[in-house]
């Protein structure tokens, strides 16, 4: 990227991370092959231990960053015992990353009802079907429960469970990272001190 398109991002970034966010996830749509908005959640158990893994982002604005599961799940109990979540969204396409830290707050039932009304059918009745985290006697078993549910759902509706839930990351910090030339990479990074507060924006050393 030539000096004059990084002026420009600066200028963007420079009171508003969402919408450099924003304009950092659009050009990842253009480039990237494969779900762009894929982004790891890293959790904490009982234990102490972090947890990680890869889903998908379901909704970002200035009040944060939404994704949905299974309550019942390793996560979903994580976050109930620890409601704190990192995130990090990776564009190797365009050699870019985004870190994202803060408190989980629950989306609202009517925000988990119309997104579960967008999924397909078969991923509808697979939430039903997925004890998430839990043991599985064999594949058999699974495929036997979603051609139960299947049966079970004929000419209706498939509506959300109650246990599907969202969880809204409320950010206190959002790092933008680019990559440079021979590893001096560019990063901005912004706190705040609350969900609600002002941001103050900082260049860090690569």
């Amino acid at each position: 990227m030539d000096k004059k398109a990084l002026k420009a991002e600066d200028s963007t970034a420079a009171g508003d991370p969402f919408a450099l966010f924003g304009h950092w996830l659009a050009e990842a749509k253009k480039s990237e092959p494969a779900d762009p908005e894929a982004m790891a959640v890293a959790t904490v158990d009982a234990g102490g231990m972090p947890n990680v893994r890869m889903i998908l982002l379901k909704g970002a604005d200035s009040q944060g960053f939404v994704f949905y599961t299974n309550s019942e799940s390793a996560k979903g109990l994580e976050l109930a015992a620890t409601p704190k979540a990192a995130l990090l969204f990776y564009w190797k396409s365009l050699g870019r990353q985004i870190r994202i830290r803060g408190p989980i707050e629950p989306a609202t039932d009517a925000e988990a009802d119309a997104y579960f009304a967008t999924r397909h059918r078969d991923s509808r009745i697979g939430a039903w079907a997925s004890s998430q985290s839990r043991p599985l006697a064999s594949r058999a078993a699974l495929e036997e429960g979603v051609a139960r549910l299947t049966e079970k759902f004929a000419g209706d509706d498939v509506q959300r469970p109650s246990y599907w839930q969202g969880y809204r990351v409320r950010p206190v910090e959002i790092e933008f990272w680019k990559s440079g030339n021979f590893r001096l990479h560019d990063r901005i990074v912004f706190r705040r001190t609350s969900p609600d507060g002002p941001w103050t924006k900082t260049r860090l050393y690569p």
